[in-house]
This record gives C-alpha cells, structure tokens and sequence, in this order.
C-alpha cells in the first residue's frame, strides 16, 4: 500500500536522568543526566508508525526543526519538564496538489503553522482518495470532504458545540478515550487494560494502525479495532514509540 502524509513533523528528544533531591535555592528537582534519545515526532511519527506496519511513505512536511525537548525522572518514568524549540513553522507551498497515486491521504496537523484550513479543505476538494484527517484545529465546514477525522477526548471537549450542529463532520469522527477506548457513530469500542507507561505518541500510533488496516480492508470496524491493538502495545513502552 502506498500512503501520503502531510503535516507539521518535529523531533522528539528524552533526556532521562536521576533525581535524588530538591533544589536549595527553589523547590524544583535536580536532575543529573544519564541518557538521551531523540525519534520524529508529531506526523513524523505517523510516518514511522505506517512504515513500521509495512506501508510505503511519501512524506509532505516542514523544514523547520520543531523540537520537543523532555526531562524525565529514570527511575520513576515521570516527566518533570518539556522544552518546545522553534514552534512555529513555515507554511505549506502553495503550488502543492496532492496525486490520486495513493491508497490513502493522511493529514497531521500539529497547529504549527504547516497547515491552515484552507489548505486542508482545498487537498480534501482535489483529490478522491480517502482521506484521514487528525488536528488540533477547531472543526469547521472546511472539514466536510474528509473521509474519517481522528481526534482525542480533550479535543473532542473543545468541538463539542461545532460537532452537535454538524451531522457531516460528527459522522466522520473517531474519539480515542485512553484506556475507555473510542467512539465513533454512537458505538464505544473498548480496548484491553494494559500496564502504561508512556502515552506520548500514542495518538499517532492509533491513527497509523487506522490507516493501515483500513486501506488494507477498506472496513472501519476492522480498523479501529486495529488502531487500538496498536495503541496498547505503544503505551507500554518509555518514550515515543513505533509499532
């Protein structure tokens, strides 16, 4: 299968280090550092994750090197800080037209500038491949020519008000609810409970095993059962990871 993502991408950076005591001069923790890793994040972790589940990718995003950096206790996993560098990005060129050459479409749009809603309403008006969109963006009619929008509960909380007087955009979306599992068209599909330790890039995982099997079944049910299979097995690692 061939997938196209466009979206904001960045990078992920994990500095673990051991915590033993409390500043003097303020009542923060010291950390000493021990260990560093760095993945893609935000749609570059969509992109992994789908390579990962056997995908072809071709990859449409900024130059900008957003990065996300996090300070995290080694012996608790707890995150005591995040750092976001650069978070602004440029916009898309606006000469892009996306080809009917893909199974699918992805948009990941981080709200980093990449993407603006006329943008993704003119990729969803110009293209008849099916289309996932997920967004930190508040819904609009803009939305109305994608296919299925993937977002999380907090999200959903925000477009509450947009998505109960739009039929359209409320039939086209999936709400992930953590370990309550999701929604979609009145139905909860509930997911098994595992061991979390990490839930960072969970959502791209999600929207990955989405893609994946949906393109390969061309069946919803199916592929969000999968998306959630996937999930659980992300969550139980430490930092960003990929299927």
């Amino acid at each position: 299968m061939k997938i196209l993502v466009i979206g904001d991408s960045c990078t992920d950076v994990f500095k673990y280090g051991r915590v033993e005591r409390i500043a003097p001069e303020a009542p923060v923790p010291i950390i000493v550092p021990e260990r560093e890793t760095s993945n893609p994040g935000m749609a570059g972790n969509v992109v992994a994750n789908l390579k990962a589940l056997g995908a072809e990718v071709d990859f449409i995003t900024n130059k900008t090197d957003i990065r996300k950096v996090r300070y995290v206790c080694s012996k608790y996993n707890h995150l005591l800080l995040r750092v976001d560098e650069n978070d602004n990005c440029e916009p898309i060129d606006a000469s892009f037209f996306p080809e009917d050459k893909y199974d699918v479409i992805v948009i990941s749009d981080y709200c980093k500038g990449f993407l603006s809603e006329d943008d993704i309403e003119f990729i969803t008006q110009n293209s008849t491949t099916p289309i996932f969109l997920d967004t930190k963006k508040i819904l609009g009619s803009w939305a109305h020519n994608v296919d299925f929008i993937k977002i999380n509960y907090h999200e959903y909380e925000r477009n509450i008000d947009v998505l109960l007087n739009d039929n359209t955009l409320q039939n086209k979306t999936i709400v992930t609810r953590g370990k309550y599992g999701c929604d979609y068209q009145g139905k909860n599909y509930p997911t098994v409970d595992v061991p979390v330790k990490d839930v960072s890039g969970a959502g791209d995982t999600f929207l990955s095993g989405l893609v994946v099997e949906y393109a390969r079944s061309q069946d919803i049910d199916k592929a969000i059962e999968f998306a959630q299979e996937c999930t659980t097995i992300v969550v139980q690692k430490s930092g960003v990871s990929t299927i």
